[in-house]
């Protein structure tokens, strides 16, 4: 067939996402240097720990102004998409991809001399209806993919409850790259690729999550280097009949600069985010933060005072205990009060009370009295004891032992320093003071099983103290002093200057 062909058609990809996340892999990585990539990155670690606060801050403020106008702010999108750059760049050059030798660069702007990159497009209107609900519950089943691929937290119970890592995929894959640099000074290029769908599938989620886009993001993984939305902006950026001939163009650097696509990242933008705004917001977002701190604890005090009873006792919620054996062990108190201390403690926690009563057969029996004595007595004897910690959240859990019956019935030992026994509900009331003590629940005649229902309170005195009224008060006011400071300083670093030429970018001018 003779005459001009066709232009070629560039078959259809993957759907383009608001969030593209590009890279270059160096051509000869060091064997050795990511062994101290943990200590070359501290610096930017401290500073990613100032900036992730201000992101926070931040994105809660966008999320009332989305509610309200669906429009994310420029400003706040342009600080956001930098912060998370700046996180792609740190984790590029460390444990997250150790795909570049290169030190990252300490800005939020895009760098086209570096060889990794990130830019999110700025929608011009978000639903003010999905705002609700995207960042916590549609987010959830990418959440649980996300957890697979780069780890996680985990708890199990067994005679205790134990947190423990779970290690993911990528940190996995990470690991095969380190050896392999190591011994071969290659980074395999199978492993860059599908390292690089990882870590855009996770930032990909952080961009829907932190409410940048309503576009939710695809169960796909798009390995390689150069994201499917770049792809699309270069076919849209160079002619059809030049698509397969533009060559990519390098930096002028000089040798070693990673190429840049065609029609993409040829020259730096301004960016607006100078090291003093950059500061004010830092500043600004941790005064808004620590006035939460404030109002939390002024909450607390307040909620305390108020929750007492109408003998001054602020009372735990009534627990029920089931017990095989024949006593409830309940964990030890240490108390160290010298004679200079007890009028503190006096005033901090006075009088301690504990309220129980039999759930099941038998009369009941509550004392309290030295750890040590408490251990003699019922050294060999069936018991339950109470553990320390509610971490699985089901409420309190008994670790049985095995033994027999005690010596005697609890109320014939004389080593109690409160008790209180009968039917019906009994209350212990008790003065704390200095050493290690013990609270046992069993039935009056030292029988087994034992059922019990127990709440456990102390008058706490200081809550109702003028003092501590007064501080409540100062702790109030200066939590509005400390938010307002903070909301003028967000307000000056975040407020429109001028118009940004270029429509829907991240370097959006505030």
């Amino acid at each position: 067939m003779s005459g001009a062909t066709a232009p070629s058609q560039n078959p259809p990809g993957p759907a383009a996402y608001p969030l593209r996340v590009d890279a270059t892999l160096d051509e000869h990585p060091s064997r050795w240097l990511w062994l101290v990539k943990w200590l070359l990155a501290i610096p930017h670690y401290i500073v990613l720990a100032l900036l992730w606060p201000a992101f926070a801050v931040t994105t809660f403020i966008a999320f009332w102004c989305i509610l309200v106008t669906g429009r994310y702010p420029a400003g706040i999108f342009s600080l956001n998409v930098g912060i998370m750059r700046w996180s792609w760049r740190v984790a590029y050059y460390s444990y997250g991809a150790l795909g570049t030798d290169r030190y990252p660069p300490f800005t939020l702007a895009e760098r086209p001399d570096y060889p990794a990159h990130l830019d999110v497009t700025r929608p011009e209107r978000l639903s003010r209806g999905l705002v609700l609900v995207k960042w916590w519950l549609l987010v959830i089943p990418q959440a649980l993919v996300v957890g697979v691929l780069v780890g996680g937290t985990t708890y199990a119970v067994s005679d205790d409850v134990t947190f423990q890592p779970t290690p993911g995929l990528l940190p996995l894959l990470v690991l095969f790259v380190a050896v392999a640099l190591l011994f071969s000074g290659r980074y395999p290029r199978g492993l860059f690729d599908l390292v690089l769908g990882i870590n855009r599938w996770v930032l990909r989620v952080s961009a829907y999550s932190s409410l940048m886009t309503d576009a939710y993001p695809p169960f796909r993984l798009d390995q390689g280097g150069i994201d499917p939305g770049t792809r699309a902006a270069e076919i849209a950026a160079v002619p059809a009949h030049a698509a397969h001939a533009a060559p990519a163009v390098e930096e002028p650097d000089g040798p070693g600069s990673a190429p840049v696509a065609p029609g993409r990242r040829a020259a730096a933008p301004a960016h607006p985010w100078g090291a003093g705004r950059l500061v004010t917001v830092v500043v600004g977002s941790l005064l808004m933060l620590l006035s939460l701190v404030l109002l939390a604890a002024a909450t607390i005090v307040l909620a305390g005072g108020a929750a007492r009873d109408d003998d001054g006792y602020l009372m735990s919620s009534t627990e029920t205990f089931d017990s095989p054996g024949h006593a409830i062990v309940f964990p030890d108190v240490d108390i160290e009060a010298g004679a200079d201390e007890a009028g503190v403690l006096d005033r901090l926690l006075g009088d301690v009370r504990v309220d129980a009563r039999s759930a099941g057969a038998g009369a009941v029996f509550v004392g309290i009295g030295p750890t040590r004595d408490v251990e003699d007595y019922l050294d060999g004897v069936a018991r339950s004891v109470v553990r320390d910690d509610d971490s699985d959240g089901d409420g309190p859990q008994l670790d049985d032992r095995d033994g027999g019956a005690p010596r005697g019935a609890p109320g014939q030992e004389s080593f109690w320093a409160a008790s209180a026994a009968g039917t019906g509900p009994r209350r212990l009331t008790w003065k704390p003071a200095d050493g290690d003590w013990t609270l046992v629940v069993m039935r009056k005649d030292g029988a087994s099983p034992v059922r019990t229902e127990v709440s456990v309170g102390a008058q706490l005195p200081f809550l109702g103290s003028s003092i501590v009224e007064d501080a409540v008060g100062v702790l109030l006011l200066t939590s509005v002093v400390v938010a307002l400071v903070g909301l003028v300083l967000l307000w000056l670093a975040l407020r429109r200057r001028r118009e940004d030429p270029r429509p829907g970018h991240d370097t959006a001018s505030p």
